[in-house]
């Protein structure tokens, strides 16, 4: 989960379910904080129903990443790790085109092995293109049509979060702390800034958004700032994230979490510190509230929802911070960020459940298992339908039964 110059880029299991920044021990208290929760038997209000599914090639195996389906265009995009594009009808499921990112350029012989295109940031489509990122800081956009490359570019770093796309800008952050801007249609190179990078932080990176102009992104150091989408320019800074620890490990602070934004408000949250509500214009800080997570957030009525690090579930008025319900009956079960879906949350767990969750009370009232291989991604819910993909690349279309 952490980082350093050099680091081991697969991930064991045992990672997924440590609770991020706490899994460092050995006392039989800490042990016992790090037991997973059990599945319990639940009152099923509905049974989930698979409208489709697919087969993603070898999906991502155990190796870290947060690579979503996009769903654009009447179809669902994906990729695995090792590079294997598709699309598939939104309706159906029919594979509409594949693509092999391992070989763009047409130079492997018959006889040699398939490397690894190591794809990990992604996906986004728009102006009628899919782009995603790969570890060997390669941006890639691909026709959304035919899947054919449109044009590649190249950043200095590892690409292991989404783009943002808009304005006619595709913009990428790296691990190495570097952020660049490519013109969206045609990869020409735009701008660039470089961010300070400590020198122990998670394996992960903050995905950046575009909203009024600016590019809104979190860091390793524990703050969130802005920048001016047109030049790069950077705007305010704020501190999210508190290091209030001993040692070096106590002190990550990063902000990895996508930047969450309602109207004129960025919600955004550290992996150890707080849940903040930041002003867009002004940078100023509407309230905090301590949570630690380095999951997505999502937005349902006036509710905001958040997965923290030991995979708690809570609903948090996003007016003023204050908590309306929790949900621990999934403690440990490496637990995906929420996705809304009509009058629920949706969340996956490392092996392979999705669990629907009340709005209103947090109980949850349905269960489905995609594989057991794991879900590592926030669901994606599109035009009534949740779309979650597995760690050996099994993707499903799910909806709930009229």
């Amino acid at each position: 989960m952490f980082t350093s110059k050099r680091f081991n880029k697969k991930l064991l299991a045992i990672c997924l379910l440590a609770v991020g920044i706490s899994a460092c021990s050995s006392t039989d208290d800490e042990d016992e904080d790090l037991k997973v929760a059990p599945l319990t038997d639940i009152n099923a209000v509905f049974t989930p129903k698979v409208k489709w599914d697919a087969s993603v090639g070898d999906g991502v195996g155990d190796y870290f990443s947060r690579l979503q389906p996009a769903i654009a265009y009447a179809k669902v995009f994906s990729v695995s790790r090792d590079g294997e594009a598709y699309a598939f009808d939104e309706s159906t499921g029919k594979r509409v085109w594949y693509t092999d990112l391992s070989d763009l350029d047409n130079k492997r012989g018959f006889f040699a092995d398939k490397e690894s295109a190591l794809i990990s940031g992604g996906l986004v489509a728009g102006i009628n293109k899919v782009f995603m990122g790969s570890e060997n800081g390669d941006v890639i956009a691909l026709d959304a049509e035919n899947g054919q490359l449109a044009w590649r570019g190249k950043v200095k770093g590892e690409v292991i979060a989404a783009p943002a796309l808009d304005s006619g800008k595709l913009v990428v952050n790296t691990v190495s702390g570097l952020m660049k801007a490519f013109n969206a249609s045609n990869g020409q190179d735009d701008w660039q800034i470089e961010q300070d990078v400590p020198p122990l932080s998670l394996r992960g990176i903050s995905a950046p958004v575009i909203a009024g102009g600016g590019v809104i992104v979190g860091a390793a150091d524990g703050s969130l700032s802005v920048y001016l989408l047109e030049q790069g320019r950077q705007g305010w800074t704020v501190d999210i994230g508190e290091a209030t620890g001993s040692t070096e490990l106590e002190r990550v602070i990063d902000v990895d979490a996508t930047p969450l934004i309602y109207g004129e408000v960025v919600y955004t949250v550290s992996s150890r510190g707080n849940l903040s509500a930041v002003e867009l214009r002004s940078g100023r800080v509407l309230w905090q509230r301590q949570y630690s997570s380095y999951r997505e957030l999502a937005i349902g009525g006036n509710s905001l929802f958040l997965t923290d690090v030991k995979g708690h579930v809570y609903a948090i008025d996003r007016n003023n911070g204050l908590e309306l319900w929790s949900q621990l009956a999934l403690t440990n079960r490496g637990v995906t960020g929420p996705a809304v879906m009509d009058n629920y949350i949706v969340v996956g767990d490392f092996e392979g459940y999705l669990h629907w969750l009340d709005q209103a009370s947090g109980e949850i009232v349905a269960r489905h298992q995609v594989d057991s291989s794991g879900i590592y991604t926030t669901p994606v819910v599109a035009n009534g339908v949740v779309y979650s993909q597995s760690r050996d690349g099994d993707l499903e279309a799910i909806i709930i039964p009229e």
